[in-house]
Protein backbone atom coordinates (compact mmCIF):
# COMPACT_ATOMS: atom_id res chain seq x y z
CA UNK A 1 0.00 0.00 0.00
CA UNK A 2 2.52 2.46 0.72
CA UNK A 3 5.96 2.41 -0.78
CA UNK A 4 8.42 3.98 2.37
CA UNK A 5 7.86 3.90 6.09
CA UNK A 6 7.95 7.52 5.39
CA UNK A 7 5.14 7.97 2.72
CA UNK A 8 2.93 6.04 5.57
CA UNK A 9 4.11 8.19 8.54
CA UNK A 10 2.97 11.61 5.68
CA UNK A 11 -0.16 9.80 4.93
CA UNK A 12 -0.85 8.92 8.66
CA UNK A 13 -0.14 12.45 9.81
CA UNK A 14 -2.23 14.11 7.12
CA UNK A 15 -5.30 11.79 8.18
CA UNK A 16 -4.63 13.22 11.88
CA UNK A 17 -4.73 16.64 10.68
CA UNK A 18 -8.16 16.25 8.85
CA UNK A 19 -9.71 14.08 12.05
CA UNK A 20 -8.44 16.95 13.88
CA UNK A 21 -9.68 19.42 11.45
CA UNK A 22 -13.04 17.73 11.30
CA UNK A 23 -13.57 16.66 15.15
CA UNK A 24 -13.71 20.10 15.74
CA UNK A 25 -16.23 21.42 13.71
CA UNK A 26 -18.88 21.38 16.35
CA UNK A 27 -16.37 22.86 19.34
CA UNK A 28 -14.52 25.59 17.01
CA UNK A 29 -16.84 28.35 18.12
CA UNK A 30 -16.77 27.97 21.15
CA UNK A 31 -13.38 27.71 20.92
CA UNK A 32 -12.62 30.39 19.65
CA UNK A 33 -15.03 32.50 22.09
CA UNK A 34 -13.10 31.12 24.48
CA UNK A 35 -9.56 32.01 23.51
CA UNK A 36 -10.92 35.51 23.08
CA UNK A 37 -12.77 35.81 26.39
CA UNK A 38 -9.10 34.60 27.95
CA UNK A 39 -7.34 37.48 25.31
CA UNK A 40 -5.36 34.21 23.73
CA UNK A 41 -6.72 34.13 20.11
CA UNK A 42 -4.21 36.26 18.73
CA UNK A 43 -1.46 34.32 20.47
CA UNK A 44 -3.08 30.66 19.40
CA UNK A 45 -3.03 31.90 15.66
CA UNK A 46 0.56 33.16 16.01
CA UNK A 47 1.55 30.05 16.68
CA UNK A 48 -0.43 28.06 14.52
CA UNK A 49 1.39 30.41 11.73
CA UNK A 50 4.82 29.86 13.12
CA UNK A 51 3.71 25.99 12.80
CA UNK A 52 2.73 26.60 9.63
CA UNK A 53 6.16 27.78 8.61
CA UNK A 54 7.69 25.17 10.18
CA UNK A 55 6.34 22.54 8.06
CA UNK A 56 7.12 24.54 5.18
CA UNK A 57 10.60 24.96 5.89
CA UNK A 58 11.03 21.45 7.34
CA UNK A 59 9.14 19.74 4.43
CA UNK A 60 11.07 21.85 1.83
CA UNK A 61 14.66 21.76 2.82
CA UNK A 62 14.76 18.04 4.25
CA UNK A 63 17.78 17.95 6.41
CA UNK A 64 20.41 20.69 5.66
CA UNK A 65 21.18 24.33 6.25
CA UNK A 66 19.62 26.58 3.50
CA UNK A 67 21.81 28.44 1.21
CA UNK A 68 21.28 32.29 0.29
CA UNK A 69 18.57 31.40 -2.40
CA UNK A 70 16.76 29.25 -0.31
CA UNK A 71 16.40 31.68 2.72
CA UNK A 72 15.45 34.39 0.10
CA UNK A 73 12.61 32.08 -0.70
CA UNK A 74 11.73 30.95 2.80
CA UNK A 75 11.79 34.99 3.61
CA UNK A 76 8.99 35.70 0.56
CA UNK A 77 6.91 33.05 1.41
CA UNK A 78 7.01 33.72 5.03
CA UNK A 79 5.51 37.23 4.12
CA UNK A 80 3.76 36.48 1.65
CA UNK A 81 2.09 33.92 4.46
CA UNK A 82 1.88 36.92 6.83
CA UNK A 83 0.50 39.46 5.00
CA UNK A 84 -2.67 36.85 3.98
CA UNK A 85 -2.80 36.34 7.33
CA UNK A 86 -3.12 39.70 8.75
CA UNK A 87 -5.67 40.73 5.76
CA UNK A 88 -8.00 37.81 7.29
CA UNK A 89 -10.63 40.40 9.26
CA UNK A 90 -11.90 37.74 10.73
CA UNK A 91 -9.87 36.06 13.47
CA UNK A 92 -11.10 32.32 13.09
CA UNK A 93 -11.11 32.13 8.92
CA UNK A 94 -7.48 32.41 9.84
CA UNK A 95 -7.68 28.63 10.92
CA UNK A 96 -8.47 27.85 7.14
CA UNK A 97 -4.90 29.01 6.47
CA UNK A 98 -2.88 26.86 8.65
CA UNK A 99 -5.09 23.82 8.59
CA UNK A 100 -5.17 23.60 4.62
CA UNK A 101 -1.93 24.75 4.49
CA UNK A 102 -0.34 22.24 6.98
CA UNK A 103 -2.72 19.06 4.93
CA UNK A 104 -1.74 20.14 1.77
CA UNK A 105 2.22 19.87 2.48
CA UNK A 106 1.58 16.88 3.86
CA UNK A 107 -0.34 15.22 0.95
CA UNK A 108 1.90 16.74 -1.60
CA UNK A 109 5.02 15.21 -0.16
CA UNK A 110 3.38 11.99 0.16
CA UNK A 111 2.42 11.90 -3.05
CA UNK A 112 6.27 12.96 -4.42
CA UNK A 113 7.75 10.63 -2.10
CA UNK A 114 5.44 7.97 -4.02
CA UNK A 115 6.16 8.89 -7.08
CA UNK A 116 9.84 9.06 -6.41
CA UNK A 117 9.40 5.44 -5.64
CA UNK A 118 8.50 4.74 -9.12
CA UNK A 119 4.56 4.43 -8.75
CA UNK A 120 2.51 6.41 -10.90
CA UNK A 121 1.74 9.98 -9.46
CA UNK A 122 1.33 11.90 -12.79
CA UNK A 123 1.33 15.50 -11.03
CA UNK A 124 1.85 15.64 -7.67
CA UNK A 125 1.22 18.98 -6.60
CA UNK A 126 -2.39 19.61 -8.47
CA UNK A 127 -3.52 16.70 -7.26
CA UNK A 128 -2.54 17.64 -3.61
CA UNK A 129 -4.67 20.95 -4.20
CA UNK A 130 -7.45 18.99 -5.64
CA UNK A 131 -7.67 16.29 -2.85
CA UNK A 132 -7.59 19.41 -0.23
CA UNK A 133 -9.70 21.02 -2.04
CA UNK A 134 -12.17 18.34 -1.86
CA UNK A 135 -11.39 17.67 2.08
CA UNK A 136 -11.99 21.46 2.53
CA UNK A 137 -15.41 21.19 0.12
CA UNK A 138 -16.54 18.35 2.64
CA UNK A 139 -15.29 20.60 5.74
CA UNK A 140 -17.75 23.14 4.63
CA UNK A 141 -20.41 20.26 3.62
CA UNK A 142 -20.66 18.81 7.04
CA UNK A 143 -21.34 22.35 8.50
CA UNK A 144 -24.48 22.59 7.01
CA UNK A 145 -25.78 19.78 9.45
CA UNK A 146 -24.23 21.03 12.28
CA UNK A 147 -26.35 23.53 14.94
CA UNK A 148 -24.70 27.05 14.79
CA UNK A 149 -22.15 26.29 11.65
CA UNK A 150 -22.70 27.23 8.02
CA UNK A 151 -21.99 26.48 5.02
CA UNK A 152 -19.82 29.10 3.38
CA UNK A 153 -17.95 28.96 -0.34
CA UNK A 154 -15.64 31.55 0.90
CA UNK A 155 -14.28 29.16 3.01
CA UNK A 156 -13.76 26.74 0.54
CA UNK A 157 -11.81 29.58 -1.12
CA UNK A 158 -9.71 29.91 1.68
CA UNK A 159 -9.22 26.40 1.62
CA UNK A 160 -7.94 26.70 -2.00
CA UNK A 161 -5.74 29.63 -1.08
CA UNK A 162 -4.36 27.44 1.52
CA UNK A 163 -3.42 24.91 -0.23
CA UNK A 164 -2.27 26.49 -3.54
CA UNK A 165 0.22 28.98 -0.95
CA UNK A 166 1.93 25.89 0.40
CA UNK A 167 2.30 23.66 -2.03
CA UNK A 168 3.58 26.58 -4.21
CA UNK A 169 5.78 27.31 -1.03
CA UNK A 170 7.12 23.95 -1.27
CA UNK A 171 7.81 23.26 -4.98
CA UNK A 172 9.35 26.89 -5.19
CA UNK A 173 11.39 25.80 -2.22
CA UNK A 174 12.33 22.19 -3.63
CA UNK A 175 12.98 23.80 -7.17
CA UNK A 176 16.11 26.06 -5.54
CA UNK A 177 17.38 23.08 -3.89
CA UNK A 178 17.58 20.88 -6.83
CA UNK A 179 19.52 23.83 -8.57
CA UNK A 180 21.47 24.14 -5.69
CA UNK A 181 22.13 20.33 -5.97
CA UNK A 182 23.09 20.70 -9.71
CA UNK A 183 25.79 22.90 -9.49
Amino acid sequence: MFTSARERRLWLLALAVVVAIYSTLGLARTLADELRNRELLDTVFFLGFLVMIATVVIVGLKTRLPNAAEVAVLLGVAVVYLLVFLRMAIPEERTHLIEYSVLALLIHEALSERRSRGRHVPVPAPLAIAVVTLLGTLDEVIQVILPGRVFDPIDIGFNVLAAVMAVTASVALSWVARRRHKR
